[in-house]
């Protein structure tokens, strides 16, 4: 089964600057995008949670594992994703594509905030059947710290591996991975991620995920399996559609 991996960040579906606020065009934009492109294609959506989430897991301090003092935090922070993505399923459904939610915090395991296990079985199913399911970031279980936030960027990766995705794309709100002289890098691999590394520059607003510089870890880690990746401008009209179609330009991640 040939998969298409796509993950829209939270900066473009939403302000983050303002705890969960929605930017419901952005939404419907890239919802008509997809419509416009998908045809018979396999795709599998994942989104971040952006001011949905971010400011919740803050407030309540759940990266640091649960507690009795944080644990009324888990059902608010969760809430609030599943907020975004029932905004983003409507947006899909109202252009024709039949999507479903997946959510992280029942359909997979953490351990020290790693993915231990994710259900793959239900997304295969959904895919086979010409659904899209449609998975976020999130609260989860963690067999270590009780509770950790899981990120879309991280979901991206696990999914790929274990679908083994022919197309991954990651929509940001820049055209690529900029350098701090905000040039877009057009390629990173093995041979220049450690500059890589000393020039991103950091996310803007709450972001509880790793920013920018977590998106490239997870995503050379996905490139060491042997799948490219793009990080490409979802923000820019007609990019969605074209990275379905594989014409996108931004930054390609690749292992070679």
């Amino acid at each position: 089964m040939s998969v298409i991996m796509l993950k829209i960040g939270g900066s473009v579906l939403t302000d983050k600057q303002k705890s969960s606020t929605a930017r419901p065009d952005q939404i419907d934009r890239i919802a008509a995008e997809i419509g416009d492109s998908i045809d018979s294609k396999k795709l599998v959506l994942i989104h971040g949670a952006g001011s949905f989430g971010h400011h919740q897991a803050l407030e309540y301090g759940l990266k640091a594992g649960l507690s009795q003092a944080n644990i009324k935090g888990v059902w608010p922070t969760h809430h609030a994703v599943n907020i975004l993505n029932s905004m983003i399923i409507d947006a899909l459904y109202r252009h024709g594509v039949y999507a479903v939610p997946v959510h992280p915090l029942s359909s997979c395991v953490l351990k020290n905030g790693r993915i231990e296990h994710i259900c793959l079985e239900v997304v295969e199913e959904l895919l086979a059947a010409g659904i899209v399911p449609v998975l976020h970031g999130d609260v989860a279980a963690d067999l270590r710290k009780g509770i950790d936030i899981i990120s879309g960027d991280q979901i991206i990766t696990a999914l790929a591996k274990g679908l083994k995705a022919d197309q991954v794309g990651v929509g940001t709100n820049v055209d690529g991975v900029h350098a701090k002289d905000f040039n877009t890098i057009e390629d990173i691999s093995p041979a220049n991620i450690c500059k890589v590394k000393e020039t991103l520059i950091g996310s803007r607003g709450v972001d509880v995920t790793g920013g920018m510089y977590g998106k490239i870890m997870e995503l050379m880690d996905l490139a060491s399996y042997g799948i490219p990746s793009l990080v490409f401008n979802a923000e820019k009209p007609g990019n969605v559609s074209e990275f379905l179609q594989g014409t996108c330009k931004g930054t390609l991640i690749h292992g070679d």
